[in-house]
């Protein structure tokens, strides 16, 4: 902290405010978690994320007595049961927040290695806690003059990356003394990620005495209009598969791009991981895996969609041995190449 007649403030008026010496911020960004999977913290929860615009764009007049009337008096008990199933008990937290924590910790260290503690490096969440706002908040009174904003998803989505990046622009709104700011681009052909994906791949088949006969990378899934209306997300994820297909040396038919988490009455990108994932078993598969290359850290959609509905899926129609690849997580390749992206970021403010 630099007072009136030190550091910056060598010329200052001596009733001149303390300035913290001047430091860049690391801003990581995930979806977010309800504080609990009780009714009123599940309500909370999906009324902050249902009612974001980018999330669903249906007028309000038509949408939001829908929401409250119909489907947060329901949605918070299926949800919550589902959350409960995965909790982590020993920490009482979500998954999710436990993973994003570790990751911010390993980053913290690997970033401190590269360029001291001149960056901080820090973590929130688009809903739930911590907020975005918050700690935005944080970096600027700890002396943030740069904030490098990283949404922790791999391919631009609207509904993730765009949405998470208006909550950053809004929370700089309220600084007196605003920092300069950066985003992360995508990274989803980033060959350092494409290569740790590879790596979780090819431990997960080490692991086996026998193979699975086909990988099915599972993407979060949107309605196929956004893809019309021009979101790049889809075609983000083929290409990951594609990469991630050359990475192993595989041929075409032994990676297969799917969609998950369909949600509304309006048809979606397809095809839908769930039906796939059957229509593989009757057409004889009895051996499958499935990755989910979107996801930077194991949350609800992968812990209990992917390992019980599509696993259960997948078994009841003649499947036999069912996979799940856990997500990179803080996987030290992952962090490495979130790493690079960083340094990548940070070049000519570092």
């Amino acid at each position: 902290m630099d007072e009136p007649g030190t550091g910056r403030l060598a010329h200052a008026d001596a009733d001149h405010p303390a300035v913290p010496q001047a430091k860049i911020g690391v801003l990581i960004a995930n979806l977010g978690t309800p504080d609990n999977y009780d009714y009123w913290s599940m309500r909370r929860y999906l009324n902050e994320f249902l009612s974001d615009k980018r999330v669903v764009d249906y007028p309000a007049w038509l949408w939001q007595p829908l929401l409250q009337l119909v489907i947060l008096t329901k949605r918070p008990f299926t949800s919550g049961a589902n959350y409960k199933s995965i909790w982590n008990t020993d920490k009482d937290e979500s998954p999710l927040l436990t993973i994003t924590k570790d990751q911010t910790a390993r980053l913290a260290e690997t970033v401190a290695e590269k360029f001291g503690d001149g960056v901080m490096v820090d973590f929130c969440m688009r809903y739930g806690n911590p907020s975005t706002t918050s700690k935005v908040d944080e970096m600027v009174k700890a002396g943030c003059e740069k904030i490098l904003f990283f949404p922790l998803y791999p391919h631009y989505a609207g509904a993730t990356s765009a949405t998470a990046c208006d909550q950053f622009f809004r929370a700089l709104m309220t600084q007196k003394w605003q920092p300069a700011a950066r985003t992360v681009a995508p990274y989803f052909e980033h060959p350092s990620y494409i290569k740790a994906l590879a790596a979780s791949v090819r431990r997960a088949y080490d692991a086996m005495e026998e193979k699975p006969e086909v990988l099915v990378a599972s993407y979060h899934g949107m309605p196929k209009r956004y893809l019309m209306e021009g979101d790049p997300y889809h075609c983000q994820c083929q290409k990951t598969t594609r990469l991630l297909r050359e990475e192993l040396g595989w041929e075409e038919a032994k990676i297969q791009t799917t969609f998950q988490s369909v949600f509304g009455p309006e048809g979606w990108l397809r095809p839908y991981t769930v039906d796939h994932v059957a229509d593989l078993a009757k057409q004889g598969v009895k051996r499958l895996a499935v990755i989910a290359p979107a996801f930077s850290a194991d949350c609800i959609e992968t812990l209990e969609e992917i390992n019980e509905e599509i696993c259960e899926s997948f078994e009841e129609a003649g499947g036999e041995h069912f996979t799940y690849i856990p997500c990179l997580n803080d996987d030290a390749l992952h962090i490495a190449a979130l790493t690079e992206v960083i340094e990548e970021n940070l070049a000519g403010w570092s």
